[in-house]
């Protein structure tokens, strides 16, 4: 790349919303700044954003304005499809006016609420979905109470399934009442109704499932249906969970 082409890093920080000009400076010059593994301190350097993988103090900045990953609470009800032949609602439904070409990053059934994440960056959503990045997912799952106390340290132990073992990563008691309890499950697992599964074989049929949390990435008080679109630290450790 010629001098005159590409453009000036610290405008490419500070369109990414990393800092300010000034503070992108300081940035470039504290050495906290690397551009395709390289730390650059060079102030005038140009950089091509369609093209570079940037990172700031070990995170990666997602520097290209036409990529975008969003967090959606799907409803209950929904597929967790693009297009549905029947008709049926799925989350297609809901990003078909938007500009991108969206995908979903993995799927969560019909009767689940919850986090799903959308995007067009296809090596983010591959990664987030390949089992050997043990990306750690969080629900919440009502049941039937009371909860037998170490119901958590032998699902921590694990359990066999007709597929094979499976273990939570977590495991905790959120709240109960007379007949009914609140559980909060965490594992890295992908395999279909994988929670509904283990709980059911354990006696803890699920009556209602919401996955909250995807990494470090969390559903927080989004309405059912609702999307956002993800921060520059939600993208950044989403980078760094799967070495990106």
């Amino acid at each position: 790349m010629s001098e005159n082409e590409g453009v000036r890093l610290q405008k490419v920080l500070a369109q990414a919303g990393v800092a300010s000009r000034r503070a992108s400076e300081e940035l470039i010059d504290q050495g906290r700044v690397q551009v395709d593994g390289e730390v650059v301190r060079e102030q005038g350097r140009r950089i091509d954003p369609e093209t570079a993988v940037v990172h700031v103090d070990g995170v990666r900045v997602q520097i290209r304005e036409d990529v975008v990953t969003i967090a959606l609470n799907k409803p209950f009800g929904m597929l967790s499809t693009m297009e549905d032949d029947l008709g049926r609602p799925c989350v297609g439904d809901l990003v078909r006016n938007r500009k991108e070409r969206l995908f979903h990053v993995g799927r969560l059934d019909a009767e689940t609420e919850g986090l799903l994440l959308l995007t067009n960056d296809g090596e983010l959503a591959h990664r987030l979905m390949h089992p050997s990045y043990n990306v750690m997912k969080t629900y919440l799952a009502e049941v039937p109470g009371p909860v037998e106390k170490g119901l958590g340290k032998r699902l921590k132990a694990g359990i066999e399934l007709e597929d094979g073992p499976i273990k939570v990563d977590s495991f905790k008691l959120i709240s109960a009442v007379p007949g009914k309890a609140l559980v909060e499950v965490v594992l890295h697992e992908g395999r279909k109704h994988i929670v509904r599964r283990l709980l059911e074989h354990v006696g803890y049929p699920v009556q209602s499932l919401v996955r909250v949390a995807i990494g470090d990435v969390s559903l927080g008080n989004q309405r059912p249906g609702s999307m956002r679109v993800l921060n520059r630290q939600e993208v950044g450790g989403l980078y760094k969970l799967v070495g990106l």
